[in-house]
């Protein structure tokens, strides 16, 4: 309750009109605060008229004005700045800790609010409670939240992107190393894949880069995957005789089990070919980040993405028996999802760290050239009638599902909070 509160006053949803102070004072909001997330008021730095008197200082919401004294803000130095007590149930009369009594007001939200507000959150880590209403909504106001969100999903991926260039001494190859072998995970193996390349620096491969096999058998080696492995099969004997060696010569140990999911898995999927496709792109002297960023077209990205792999793999998901046939390392869709979350994200970040806004701007428009990606999420919102056109907005509703719906923050969701304003204040 005290939540809804605070969210009512810093969002300013309540009656400008008519609000008094307990004792009749008239209340004019002329700016609520800046919601603290720390110890201390709720509030810092609001400004209040108050009767005749401007106030700037802080505000404390509390459900019971009890509670003032619950929390022992009476002794509490941080909280004389104080100059208006927010609550709901006005059952005790707050001083400072020199005896000033501190103008209270009483904002009463809404039972219609609190209980909308808990069919929302209540369910929105399982469903999309506000379905039914989300096409009620101003077409301009979802464009305006689907285009922020889009904006949002890419700079924080920009951003991890910048903190790992902190842990790497500013190595861009190494950076990108490490976010396409996550990608290549495709979300159920991608920490495992993470944790491969980060065991393997890029400069350590390519230490050995004419030689495909030496890289191979580093990784199917790192990741655990040679002890298993069919020793009657060649390629496996190369490989694992390759690792003996290099483990060998630079003290290599397999990393502690990293959890590789294979059930209920396409063979297509398995993390065997997603490792043999890092292998293939990092072997020789293929400069990715340079490849990325100078690239102007889909066409190019899926192009340096979608290489096929050759010898072994082509025709093989796992060690054991091949098929008769190849198959392509990845399909269009999986190749967009890695332009998604490694191509446009380095191309905005390197853009931003040198300056190059035409960069940043080539990769959103990328982002508006791909076609929506298809997953549970996106069909979710298409049912409630959020159609999803390209890639662009496809990542919008990933983020808001992920990061607001998940969450339960239905209150810092624009849709969220345009569907609860109405119902916030009870009228007395």
């Amino acid at each position: 309750m005290e939540r809804l509160m605070q969210y009512v006053w810093q969002h300013r949803l309540l009656e400008q009109t008519g609000l008094v102070t307990v004792d009749g004072r008239r209340v004019s909001v002329i700016d609520p605060g800046r919601l603290n997330t720390d110890a201390g008021p709720d509030f810092f730095n609001a400004k209040v008229r108050i009767g005749d008197n401007l106030w700037v200082g802080d505000v404390e919401v509390h459900v019971r004005a009890s509670d003032w004294l619950r929390h022992r803000h009476d002794s509490d130095p941080a909280y004389d700045s104080v100059v208006l007590h927010v609550v709901d149930r006005d059952d005790a009369k707050i001083c400072r800790r020199n005896g000033e009594v501190i103008p209270q007001m009483r904002l009463c939200c809404s039972p219609d609010f609190h209980a909308r507000y808990h069919e929302l959150v209540d369910r929105a880590d399982i469903d999309l409670p506000c379905a039914s209403e989300l096409p009620g909504l101003s077409p301009i106001h979802l464009s305006d939240w689907i285009t922020s969100l889009a904006y949002e999903r890419v700079y924080s991926k920009a951003d991890h992107i910048g903190e790992l260039l902190s842990t790497y001494s500013g190595d861009w190859e190494q950076v990108c190393y490490v976010i396409l072998a996550r990608a290549l995970g495709f979300g159920t193996n991608s920490e495992p894949m993470e944790r491969l390349a980060m065991s393997l620096p890029l400069h350590f491969l390519r230490k050995h880069s004419d030689s495909q096999l030496a890289i191979e058998a580093l990784l199917f080696g790192q990741g655990g995957f040679l002890e298993k492995a069919p020793k009657c099969d060649p390629y496996v004997e190369s490989l694992v005789r390759e690792h003996r060696f290099f483990a060998h010569k630079f003290s290599l140990r397999p990393l502690q089990p990293l959890g590789w999911k294979l059930a209920r898995m396409r063979p297509h999927n398995f993390p065997h070919r997603r490792i043999a496709l890092l292998a293939t792109l990092v072997s020789g002297d293929s400069r990715l980040v340079n490849r990325i960023v100078k690239s102007r077209s889909v066409d190019e990205l899926r192009a340096l993405f979608g290489v096929p792999l050759t010898g072994y793999w082509a025709n093989h998901f796992t060690f054991g028996p091949g098929s008769e046939r190849s198959y392509e390392s990845l399909g269009r869709s999986s190749v967009d999802i890695i332009i998604i979350n490694v191509a446009v994200p380095l191309m905005v970040a390197y853009g931003n760290r040198h300056g190059d806004e035409t960069m940043v701007t080539r990769a959103f428009e990328l982002l508006q050239e791909l076609p929506p990606e298809s997953n549970s999420i996106v069909s979710l919102f298409a049912r409630a009638g959020i159609t999803c056109r390209d890639a662009f907005s496809s990542q919008a509703v990933i983020h808001l599902r992920r990061n607001y719906c998940e969450p339960r923050k239905c209150l810092f969701c624009r849709l969220g909070h345009r569907l609860l304003a109405a119902r916030a204040v009870r009228r007395e």
